[in-house]
């Protein structure tokens, strides 16, 4: 990146010192280091550039001395600034006594970790500390990889922050916190939240990122998955944005599980209903292997521990050299001696050649508990556009599988149902033709998903409007299209069922 160079890990602020970070947080604030606040200063080309990690529009763009154009430098850039100009913003003794300034040659000081504003789902305003380096392009944003080092928001992160349901409860989990993002996301719906790392340095990062976010501290553990929580311990959330890279070895705590193949995503997913409340939701990032003789779908559901709905969603699949040369790439290798990165490179395909892994996928991980006799476990393709936030069509997910469980074709039938708001229907066929070859229905909110129906199946959602009951409704189409109504009722459940389970007839009850 554009920005200065580092080598080995800083030293890291006091965390026990919440006056002085109460203090830099209105300093921050009150200098309008806010989202907002940069997206307005450097405006959405230079914004957007940060996220490529090119820093270059964004120095080209606070050569002045404001003070938000000093801080953008200080904590985002990596730049050093005459400590006279960071006197006129920051408690700058205060800050360089605990930690979060070094003094740098002659009359200047620097940051010791990144900060970067991020805003909250309701307008708030955060700040995720981060290693240096690592504040700008997540995890593309710095140069060379180290054991232990934390990195701030990358695009993994902020996913799982959209999915995850937002309802109040009592106890969360944020299993391998890192900066902290999940936790203070949780922290504004949680009573209590307990955020754990393998990594001690990530404790430490997070306790910073809570505190400068005016947040309330967690309970921060230090342990692998499960091992720091205690047998008797429950949630009714637990959200994990796990190191589930599939890699020969483990060189990277932030990312490497250390365990072979996709087994760390595994272990997690099948240790989680033992640790979730009934009704609580368990939320996880993860990649998986596709080995050659399997279908992937049921590898995934033999993840799914008893007494779990799950709902799980594959995103994006990528075939092994892909896959290799995403993470050499994310951890600098290919900038490295060309025979150390072919032998680099050899060591993934070897180890996918031997454990027959042909591509690996990635995607979303839902679990709900349930007392359910039957489970609902739902594994899916689904790599197109989806509308984030997410949360809300997670939850309404389960409540429509729960809906269907409870009743069956009859019940159905008796029920009442209204077309879910912006949903379209597109006709498809050939120009000219009399009638269309088929009929899509295509949601334009939450999933966005697109799905085929008959000309009753879309003449039945068309007039769906909570008023009358399913059976009446199809009643009414038999006698318009001169069909045998019984023949109907009893062919017709099984679509409104579909439609239903994927979110575009919702049930009035």
């Amino acid at each position: 990146m554009g920005g200065v160079s580092h080598t080995s890990l800083s030293p890291l602020p006091s965390s026990d010192r919440s006056d002085i970070a109460a203090r830099l947080r209105r300093a921050l604030l009150d200098a309008s280091f806010t989202a907002d606040g940069l997206l307005d200063l450097l405006g959405a080309p230079a914004y957007a550039a940060l996220a490529r990690s090119e820093t270059v529009p964004a120095l080209r763009a606070t050569r002045g001395d404001t003070p938000l154009e000093t801080l953008v430098r200080l904590f985002l850039l990596q730049q050093p600034v005459p400590h006279e100009r960071v006197a006129d913003v920051l408690p700058v003794e205060d800050a360089l006594e605990s930690g979060w300034l070094t003094r740098t040659g002659g009359d200047e000081v620097a940051a010791s970790v990144d900060i970067r504003p991020y805003g909250g789902p309701d307008g708030e305003d955060w700040f995720i500390v981060s290693d240096l380096g690592c504040a700008v392009g997540g995890a593309g944003g710095i140069g060379s990889r180290e054991e232990g080092v934390v990195l701030g928001v990358g695009g993994a992160s902020t996913t799982l922050a959209g999915i995850t349901v937002r309802e109040p409860v009592g106890s969360a989990l944020d299993l391998g916190t890192g900066s902290g993002i999940q936790a203070l996301h949780v922290a504004q719906h949680a009573t209590r939240v307990t955020a754990t790392d393998l990594n001690p340095r990530a404790l430490e990062i997070a306790a910073l990122t809570l505190a400068l976010s005016g947040a309330p501290a967690s309970d921060l553990r230090q342990g692998s998955l499960f091992e720091p929580i205690r047998a008797d311990e429950t949630y009714d959330l637990i959200v994990s944005n796990p190191p589930f890279v599939i890699s020969p070895g483990a060189r990277l705590t932030y990312r490497d599980g250390g365990m072979g193949g996709d087994d760390l995503c595994r272990t997690l997913v099948q240790e989680a209903g033992d640790r979730l409340n009934e009704g609580g939701y368990a939320q996880f990032l993860a990649n998986w292997q596709h080995v050659e003789g399997e279908d992937w779908q049921d590898r995934l559901r033999s993840w799914v521990p008893r007494g779990c709905d799950a709902w799980i969603v594959q995103r994006e699949v990528q075939d092994v050299t892909q896959y290799a040369e995403l993470w050499l790439r994310d951890s600098g290798d290919h900038r490295a001696d060309p025979a150390d990165y072919q032998a680099r490179y050899d060591a993934w395909l070897d180890e996918f050649e031997a454990r027959k892994v042909k591509a690996v996928g990635f995607g979303w991980i839902t679990l709900r508990r349930t007392a359910a006799a039957e489970p609902s476990i739902t594994v899916e393709e689904w790599p197109h556009s989806v509308e984030q936030p997410l949360g809300d069509a997670v939850r309404e997910h389960f409540d429509r599988v729960d809906y269907l469980r409870r009743h069956d074709d009859a019940g159905v039938l008796a029920g009442h149902f209204r077309l879910v708001a912006e949903v379209v229907q597109e006709q498809v066929g050939l120009p000219g033709a009399e009638d269309p070859e088929h009929v899509v229905l295509r949601q334009h909110r939450g999933m966005r998903r697109a799905t085929k129906v008959d000309t009753v199946g879309a003449g039945f959602a068309g007039v769906c409007d909570g008023t009358l009951s399913a059976g009446r409704i199809l009643d009414a189409i038999a006698q318009l299209v001169g069909e045998d109504p019984v023949m109907l009722r009893d062919r017709t459940p099984a679509q409104i069922r579909l439609l239903v389970e994927q979110g575009f007839l919702e049930p009035v009850e």
